[in-house]
């Protein structure tokens, strides 16, 4: 493991950052199973990571189910700590825990998460310095973040990895980024490749909110912002590109940050959605099942 780490911070440190690629696996091909062949040699020359990432999963639901029963591959891949960027000054903490994928076949996709991991946690640890040193010039004052991350799927076909920001000063705020990965065929998932068309959208969106109204009517405590125009504004859709993972129960979870769609002390709220609601909208059963 150690050898593991050396060796990535020795590619960090040599390698320049990529430009960032959209991974983003392609919305469902119409082709039948017989032109595979034939679309896949079209490719030759994009070069392997495009073949890698474009190709199949979602090409057609005969493929997907083909790839379904291919023996496990990135069985090892792993999430570790790359590096804790730590400031203990009193009025000023931070905690920053940078995440790196190992052990994974696509090399490109590899590189390309932990760099991204890599600058975002820089981003925040830089951000962080410059509002402490506007503090201490202005006379002094509190401020904070934390950062890291939790592996929310870890089995033979998925890894998903909830990264987490929270502000930790004042009206401290809470965002979460998810990764969704098929490890089997080295790739990253993205909402909309799920699904045939943009009807997911309004399936899950009508679902949420009537999971909503079930858990308000069953516990007074829990507040969402639903069916109520006058004081705030009503959640009425998802995003096309709205945060989500896939658990170790292949259930699709749609997540939403603090006070995107509750008051504050419901912090990051999820919502599991029933695989019936969505069956027919689905490219294939391969993740969601």
């Amino acid at each position: 493991m150690n050898e593991q780490l050396e060796q990535l911070k020795s590619k960090y440190k040599n390698t320049p950052l990529p430009d960032e690629l959209d991974f983003v696996v392609k919305k469902a091909i119409k082709q039948s199973k017989k032109r595979h062949l034939g679309w896949m040699k079209n490719l030759v020359g994009v070069g392997a990571a495009a073949i890698i990432l474009v190709t199949g999963i979602n090409a057609s639901p005969a493929f997907a189910k083909a790839l379904s029963d291919v023996p496990l591959v990135g069985s090892l891949v792993k999430v570790l700590t790359f590096t804790e960027l730590k400031v203990d000054e009193g009025t000023a903490k931070a905690n920053i825990k940078v995440p790196a994928i190992t052990n994974m076949e696509n090399k490109t996709l590899e590189a390309t998460l932990n760099n991204k991991y890599l600058e975002e946690s820089k981003k925040l640890y830089s951000d962080f310095t410059a509002e402490m040193k506007e503090l201490k010039k202005s006379g002094g004052g509190h401020t904070g973040v934390e950062s890291g991350y939790e592996v929310k799927t870890d089995n033979d076909q998925i890894l998903a990895i909830g990264r987490y920001v929270v502000n930790t000063v004042g009206s401290s705020s809470t965002t979460f980024k998810y990764d969704t990965i098929d490890k089997k065929n080295q790739l990253l998932i993205s909402l909309p490749s799920l699904f045939k068309d943009d009807s997911y959208i309004r399936l899950i969106s009508e679902n949420i909110k009537d999971q909503m109204r079930h858990q308000m009517k069953a516990d007074p405590d829990k507040t969402y912002w639903v069916d109520d125009k006058v004081n705030f504004e009503s959640f009425e859709s998802i995003a096309k590109d709205q945060s989500f993972y896939i658990n170790n129960d292949g259930k699709l979870v749609i997540s939403f940050d603090k006070y995107e769609v509750t008051p504050g002390y419901m912090g990051v709220v999820e919502f599991i959605i029933p695989t019936n609601v969505i069956a027919d909208a689905l490219v294939s059963n391969v993740y969601i099942k």
